[in-house]
């Protein structure tokens, strides 16, 4: 059963390399109109602060599930390892 997780979640962390680069092209595309509106502001504190947020947010968005599905992956080799050890006598 974990064996068949581990190639699922293998299989999964394949396609989301896919959608990060997906999802680094939707985060270059978000951060244009933030970047411009801090241009176009003159820099003030209130417009720095107000871009930090929307990128802080929009990088959070790309490492969260990298982060969850790494621990995942490291999670379900472990069970698989401790399946395959034969039991002590």
């Amino acid at each position: 059963m974990t064996a068949t997780l581990h190639m699922l979640l293998a299989a999964l962390l394949k396609v989301g390399a896919v959608a990060i680069i997906f999802n680094e092209i939707r985060g270059l595309v978000l951060a244009a109109p933030v970047l411009y509106g801090l241009y176009l502001s003159g820099g003030t504190a209130m417009a720095i602060w107000i871009a930090f947020c929307s990128l802080a947010g929009i990088a959070l968005s790309v490492i969260v599930p990298m982060f969850v599905v790494k621990k995942a992956d490291r999670y379900l080799k472990s069970k698989v390892k401790q399946d395959e050890e034969p039991l002590a006598a």
